[in-house]
């Protein structure tokens, strides 16, 4: 493609913004699955497991991540603090790929300890928020997570940016939470934390975009990338950069760009 100089990069992308940052995307997009719901706590703990099970086919994601909250009887935050363990046994024979129903209870687990013991999940980030990212908030987030006794096979489930990874549905979960879009996709419910440490989703798709694009020249989709094509969406809105999450993901998922 013809090269853009910062101007009409900015101006391309702000216009794919616009395009798919709006209701619609919500119908094909695990994002729907929080949208389920009208309390806080429920809409962060549906919000964060959607996400965790994101890879993959996304129907199957999406038909998934609903069955997850029907085996939590729709009520997640009611179920995450006052189940039994009987109740657990029901979510026997779940699985989404490598997360099964040993994975899913011990996050059961986890998240009943995180909001009974660290005012839940917005308090943990809240409280370990850099003055720059969420990225070491998200590692220490993980080892608050497992504090509890846990499966060793759960914890392959939420990625640690300090050990190198992009933590692509982490990133994406916190800017359902954080990012305040005003047009009813984002929730912006957490309200201490500001938009502009949010980091972009990084997957396969928003990846090749950005390199198409000239934002990213490393290969690999890992953390060290994320940092690049962090410096670079804020140089094109400090303010609100993953914004451009939108504009990278529509263009590759929907476009083929």
């Amino acid at each position: 493609m013809m090269k853009m100089n910062n101007e009409e990069l900015k101006s391309f992308l702000d216009d794919k913004v616009l395009q798919y940052n709006n209701p619609n995307f919500i119908e094909t997009d695990p994002i729907q699955i929080p949208h389920l719901f009208k309390v806080k706590e429920d809409i962060e703990i549906a919000g964060f497991l959607a996400a965790t099970i994101a890879w993959g086919n996304r129907k199957m994601i999406i038909n998934n991540a609903k069955k997850m909250v029907a085996l939590m009887g729709n009520s997640p935050y009611d179920f995450i603090m006052f189940h039994h363990e009987d109740d657990l046994e029901k979510l026997e024979g779940f699985v989404h790929r490598t997360f099964n129903a040993d994975d899913f209870r011990t996050f059961i687990k986890a998240l009943r300890n995180i909001y009974t013991k660290h005012e839940g999940l917005e308090g943990i980030f809240t409280l370990h928020k850099g003055e720059n990212s969420l990225q070491g908030g998200i590692s220490r987030f993980k080892s608050i997570f497992f504090e509890i006794e846990h499966l060793q096979r759960s914890r392959k489930h939420i990625s640690d940016p300090l050990t190198g990874s992009a933590a692509k549905r982490i990133n994406m979960f916190l800017r359902w939470m954080v990012r305040r879009d005003n047009v009813g996709v984002d929730f912006g419910i957490w309200k201490n934390i500001t938009p502009s440490l949010l980091s972009c989703p990084l997957d396969v798709h928003s990846g090749n975009v950005a390199r198409k694009l000239g934002l990213l020249t490393r290969k690999q989709n890992d953390a060290r990338a994320l940092q690049e094509l962090d410096e670079q969406l804020r140089l094109l809105d400090k303010n609100d950069p993953v914004k451009y999450d939108f504009a990278l993901f529509g263009l590759g998922v929907f476009e083929g760009f």
